[in-house]
């Protein structure tokens, strides 16, 4: 009998955790670790906290599922570990206390550069003087391996005050950290919702990160579980959102700005970006040609009334520097390079803003 990892997730998904009701791979409390020496099976199972009074049922349940679905043959009883999060991790709202700023980068849809806006965005602020972060929080499709030139890099961990901690990758006086770090790149990444949740709070919580002025996360296109994760993991200064002039692009942008400002999420926009605003060629560098529509990501600002954080124009050197692992940024002597550090002064801007209006304000009494 030759046993797959697969047979044992398949297996898995029929347990149930009877504080959720959801299976306990839908719930993410599978560790993606599962070993397989012959007949002989071990992973690990995570629960919120060690005094989870389902535990035992929830392994023996486990463990009965594998030999029914897979075979007698398997040797897993004594084989499952038990990992627990509420000890090793922070509260909730409490995560990352030496980051000053939790930026967030989302786009409404793909393809309208959001990636590229957040990866030069993270170097422009480090040109500024800042200390920067970059979480890639596109469990699904990574890229600032790419991005960054770093595909190779095999993030390690380090004892840190009793606890295993990420450490995170440095590239251009950027910390970063990415799923696409520990997948293969090659294969497509099935997760469901919950295990992908589950990996992005490892990111995030079991992470160095040390001392930063900023972190951005940059949240997969569109509105998902990894866009809750993130506002009910952490206190976010406020939202980036990033589109194209295009109508298309507007529109979904526009349900962007909604999710974000949605009572039950109440995450401020602190601006929008208008990528690929208008082409230029190379040869012809006063010239503008606007290919996706004209200013149309600079009206639904207005309408909706968030700041212009900035319009980023389309040159070949951009995707050419994406895909050779240097940012255009580096270069403030070029035309995309000075449009991403006004877009960073732009953004530190309604940073310190957001972060006046919401500081508490000091009564001063005068006594006659």
């Amino acid at each position: 009998m030759t046993i797959y990892p697969k047979l044992i997730r398949d297996a898995l998904a029929t347990v149930r955790y009877p504080g959720t009701g959801k299976n306990i791979v839908e719930a993410g409390m599978l560790e993606d670790n599962i070993r397989i020496e012959g007949n002989k099976v071990s992973f690990s199972l995570i629960f919120e906290k060690p005094t989870d009074p389902f535990m035992k049922s929830v392994i023996k349940a486990a463990e009965t599922a594998i030999l029914t679905y897979v075979g007698p043959d398997v040797d897993i009883v004594g084989n499952i570990s038990v990992k627990t999060i509420q000890q090793a991790r922070p509260e909730v709202g409490k995560l990352l206390p030496q980051v000053k700023n939790i930026i967030a980068v989302s786009s409404g849809k793909g393809g309208v550069g959001k990636s590229t806006v957040a990866a030069n965005l993270a170097v422009a602020l480090v040109k500024l003087g800042y200390k920067v972060g970059l979480l890639d929080a596109d469990i699904f499709g990574p890229s600032m391996p790419k991005m960054f030139q770093v595909e190779d890099a095999r993030p390690y961990a380090e004892m840190i005050d009793g606890r295993d901690m990420i450490i995170p990758i440095e590239k251009y006086g950027i910390k970063l950290l990415s799923i696409g770090f520990f997948v293969n790149p090659e294969q497509a990444t099935l997760w469901r919702g919950g295990m992908a949740s589950n990996a992005l709070k490892q990111l995030i919580g079991d992470a160095a990160w040390g001392e930063l002025d900023y972190f951005l996360i940059d949240l997969p296109p569109g509105t998902s579980d990894i866009h809750l994760t993130i506002v009910q993991t952490l206190a976010v200064t406020g939202a980036v959102v990033v589109s194209t002039p295009q109508a298309v692009a507007l529109a979904d942008a526009r349900k962007g700005i909604n999710m974000f400002t949605n009572d039950k999420v109440g995450v401020p926009i602190l601006g929008l970006v208008e990528n690929m605003a208008w082409f230029t060629p190379a040869e012809l560098p006063q010239n503008r040609y606007y290919i996706f529509g004209k200013e149309g990501a600079k009206r639904l600002a207005e309408e909706m009334h968030v700041p212009l954080l900035g319009q980023i124009p389309i040159v070949q050197s951009i995707c050419e520097s994406g895909d050779e692992g240097k940012p255009v940024a580096l270069d403030e002597d070029t035309m995309t390079g000075r449009a991403f550090i006004r877009l960073a002064e732009e953004l530190v801007r309604q940073t310190d803003k957001r972060n006046a209006e919401q500081a508490p304000t000091r009564i001063v009494q005068t006594h006659k």
